[in-house]
């Protein structure tokens, strides 16, 4: 049952604390720190990825309309956090409850090693009872190194510690089997984790000051469900959302999750954008691969292309005859190599399955 979770990872859209005009919406920042307040009294630990600096920022400065978005963003960002962080220290306060800001980037999770600091930092916190309110420093993003949104971020942290479940807070109630505006429309209450094709029926549509919308949210909660992770998607703007999530009382989308995977697997999936090589296998070695019956690691007789260098225990992208992504994994030796087996038989695997992550097949 859901509300046997120990660890949640709970993500805040920009669109839930914020107001129509796009000011903060302080009231419903206060319901949802009090809910969380609750959790805790349960002997929950949480962990809360929260936008909102924007919006904050937004309240307390004006930006010259001739200035460049990225340096609006960093300008809003820097004035807002302060506020923002602020606001939850504030409000945390009374409850007896103390909260740590973590502010991180895409290259934070750049390699292993940075990657194991950062889950010691989250670690030591929770270990203090305090709770890590964590948002992207925009003000050092730029857009290339920018999460897609704040759910990629929530999705990486909930995997790095091995969160029970992820809660996603939107101004939804969750993913619509169509345009959520359409009364026919209804919300799909529980997806598999094997689930596919959701750019047929998922609105493409963006909210008003977030980065991402429902497509991105449904590919992210995929991976986080493929890692033994469950993925709630609710409406923030419910009042007791948390509540009535954990104990199945309020109508949302549920991602079920495939049985957890491991720590390192976990890092892994989500580390596609730092390979140093990519390697191309033909649709047999692909099929073989994919065959959810058995363990099946990458033997050389199946790659047709090897790009990059690349040595033991760097990053590798997997790509299928189509050039598409579907997998990442760790090398088992370098380049040179892996060149020299090419497509030859009987040779050791280039790819452990042991350190293989094949995305979810979604669209």
């Amino acid at each position: 049952m859901s509300a046997s979770y120990k660890r949640i990872l709970l993500k805040i859209g920009s669109n839930v604390l914020t107001q129509p005009d796009g000011m903060p919406d302080v009231a419903r920042i206060q319901h949802l720190v009090d809910q969380v307040a609750a959790l805790k009294k349960e002997g929950k630990e949480v962990i809360v990825v929260s936008s909102g600096a924007v919006a904050y920022g937004r309240s307390l400065t004006s930006v010259s309309e001739k200035a460049d978005a990225v340096s609006t963003r960093q300008l809003l960002a820097a004035v807002g956090q302060v506020q923002l962080i602020n606001t939850y220290s504030a409000m945390f306060g009374p409850h007896g409850l103390v909260c740590a800001q973590v502010l991180v980037t895409k290259e934070d999770f750049r390699d292993r090693n940075h990657y194991l600091n950062m889950q010691n930092c989250f670690r030591v916190l929770l270990q203090n009872n305090i709770i890590p309110v964590v948002n992207e420093n925009d003000v050092i993003s730029v857009t290339e190194l920018m999460f897609t949104d704040n759910d990629e971020l929530a999705g990486l942290i909930a995997s790095m510690l091995d969160a029970d479940a992820l809660l996603i807070l939107s101004n939804v109630d969750g993913i619509y089997n169509g345009d959520p505006r359409d009364e026919k429309s209804e919300v799909i209450q529980e997806i598999g984790h094997a689930t596919t094709g959701f750019a047929e029926f998922v609105s493409t549509q963006r909210s008003q000051f977030g980065r991402g919308g429902m497509i991105t949210k449904c590919h992210m909660a995929q991976k986080v469900a493929q890692l033994g992770i469950t993925v709630h998607i609710a409406n923030g703007k419910t009042e007791n959302v948390l509540q009535k999530v954990l104990l199945g009382q309020v109508v949302h989308t549920r991602f079920i999750p495939k049985k957890s995977a491991s720590g390192k697997k976990k890092w892994i999936a989500h580390s596609g954008n730092y390979a140093k090589g990519e390697v191309q296998v033909n649709a047999g070695a692909k099929a073989a691969l994919s065959a959810s019956e058995k363990a099946v690691s990458l033997l050389p007789v199946g790659i047709t292309r090897i790009t990059g260098e690349f040595k033991k225990g760097d990053i590798l992208k997997l790509v299928d005859e189509q050039a598409k992504m579907f997998g990442v994994g760790i090398a088992e030796y370098g380049s040179d190599k892996a060149q020299e087996r090419l497509g030859q038989k009987n040779q050791k695997p280039l790819v452990h399955y042991d350190y293989l992550f094949l995305n979810p097949e979604v669209s």
